[in-house]
């Protein structure tokens, strides 16, 4: 397997990766049309933990770590490194080790399609990540792959530069391109959850918020008293 190493890739603007850090994955999904999830597999290793930067991406050979030490030398500070393979993996590609060179170059933390280990050791020096595995399987370092291409996923394309945004649920990526446009879909959905949070806080149900007694008359969802239902006297 030959490849690329691709140098200095444009970015999102910092100032939009700061701001959409301060919204939930959950809540910069659905600000994108319910997309960009990198889908329930790849899971924290930790808890209590969210952080957004912009994508290195490494395509690697499955059990091979080789590349991923090649895009050590391309990240730099609020960068956020996404690792996958050509087909899956699970072995421990990725370790304390890793996470110190990172850590030095101010990376925010890892995102892999792949397994990694030194768990322990990665909560203790606070650098977060989210994997496909947890794995003690050691790699080798013998084929060449690509770093600052697109790479998929679970279906979902990141490319280098793209925003990364991680925590408790999961891992969603945010076209660079639409890195403003986001931030302020973002904010208007949060806008929007206050006002019904506020409601709900008053006793107002969702099936009347949001108009859903029409949509279970649509539906054929009828109210029956349980003795109706049952033929039984309560």
């Amino acid at each position: 397997m030959s490849g690329v190493i691709v140098t200095d890739p444009p970015k999102a603007d910092a100032k939009d990766v700061e701001a959409l850090a301060g919204f939930g994955v959950a809540t910069v999904s659905e600000a994108l049309g319910r997309t960009g999830l990198l889908g329930p597999g790849i899971r924290p290793i930790q808890q209590g933990v969210r952080v957004a930067g912009t994508a290195v991406t490494v395509l690697s050979w499955p059990g091979d770590n080789l590349m991923i030490h090649a895009a050590v030398e391309q990240c730099g500070e609020g960068d956020i490194l996404v690792v996958t393979t050509t087909s899956p993996s699970t072995d421990g590609m990725f370790g304390e080790l890793f996470a110190t060179a990172l850590q030095r170059r101010g990376v925010r933390g890892l995102v892999s399609n792949a397994g990694v280990r030194d768990t322990q050791e990665l909560r203790e020096m606070d650098f977060p990540a989210w994997s496909r595995a947890v794995s003690a399987q050691g790699t080798v370092k013998a084929t060449g792959g690509s770093v600052n291409v697109p790479v998929a996923i679970d279906g979902q394309v990141i490319s280098p530069g793209d925003v990364v945004l991680a925590d408790d649920d999961g891992v969603v990526v945010v076209p660079r391109e639409r890195a403003r446009a986001t931030v302020e879909a973002s904010e208007a959905r949060e806008a929007k959850e206050a006002k019904a949070r506020a409601a709900f806080l008053d006793g107002q149900l969702g099936l009347d918020r949001y108009g859903l007694r029409d949509t279970l008359r649509r539906l054929g969802v009828e109210y029956r008293t349980y003795e109706e239902h049952t033929g039984e006297r309560s």
